[in-house]
């Protein structure tokens, strides 16, 4: 009986402690309750990043067995250091210049898988009708952070409006005007705060993301980027994961989904030229 009862106490013992080693919840950071579920989680800004990736999780979860996890950030660091760090799997949020940018001073070794979409700057006015009606000495509000500057410079110079030294690249700032016949007037202000300027200048150059957030409509800009310009491919945004996972199953799957004639058409639908599909 002694026998008997020591054994069922060492076969309850051993299947204690067989329990206690299996971690709870999933059994890795890239799946789910279901082992034969796949999760990806990707980092994005609200607008319109995160918008395209819900657009996209149904065929994603259809065409390869991957659900899709979207992490949304309201700022431009957070999303970058969580892949370097393992924490999500890509990022759906910048364009290369920034990411480069972003490597560069902080050591990180981040790449780009895609290009997915570019958002043009649009000049919007309160006051102007048509970008030839800009007075002499017009006060424009421009973004005052490196690679947007030099776009919204870029812009200026399509339009005929000024001229820059072109050595100067993407890092154009107003120092590297070489012509300003109208005498253009410039405010250099914060990205995201360039839209709230518009009662008090001619003309503000806004981000497309920003222009979004502000309720400002592309079709009622002055003048905007073309999709042909070097801008929209130096500006494309990116699908971006940390080196060495470019070919990462669920990487090329999402990759596939968010280059899909169902994100072209979420993508044309909903922003009306505000973000363009580059595939």
């Amino acid at each position: 009986m002694k026998k008997t009862l020591f054994g069922i106490l060492a076969l309850a013992l051993t299947f204690t402690l067989s329990a206690c080693g299996a971690p709870s919840g999933s059994s890795a950071a890239n799946t789910s309750e279901s082992s034969q579920t796949t999760v990806l989680r990707v980092g994005a800004s609200p607008t319109p990043h995160a918008e395209i990736l819900n657009a996209v999780k149904d065929i994603l979860k259809e065409q390869s067995g991957i659900d899709l996890e979207v992490v949304e950030y309201s700022d431009y660091v957070i999303p970058n250091t969580a892949v370097e760090e393992g924490e999500d799997q890509a990022n759906y949020f910048q364009h290369t210049p920034y990411l480069d940018t972003f490597n560069a001073e902080n050591g990180t070794h981040l790449v780009s898988v895609a290009k997915i979409h570019y958002e043009p700057f649009g000049l919007y006015s309160q006051t102007v009708k048509n970008i030839s009606d800009l007075p002499d000495g017009a006060k424009i509000a421009i973004p005052n952070d490196g690679s947007n500057e030099a776009r919204a410079l870029y812009l200026l110079e399509e339009q005929g409006l000024i001229t820059l030294n072109h050595d100067a690249g993407f890092q154009a700032t107003v120092l590297d005007i070489t012509s300003n016949p109208k005498n253009l007037q410039f405010e250099e202000v914060a990205a995201e705060l360039v839209a709230r300027t518009l009662d008090d200048v001619d003309g503000a150059i806004v981000n497309g993301n920003y222009a979004l957030a502000a309720g400002l409509k592309i079709e009622d800009a002055i003048a905007t980027e073309s999709a042909e310009s070097e801008a929209a491919q130096t500006y494309a945004n990116i699908l971006v994961v940390e080196q060495g996972h470019e070919n990462d199953e669920a990487v090329q799957a999402l990759v596939k989904a968010l280059t899909s004639d169902t994100a072209r058409d979420f993508i044309n639908e909903t922003y009306h030229g505000a973000v363009v599909p580059l595939f």
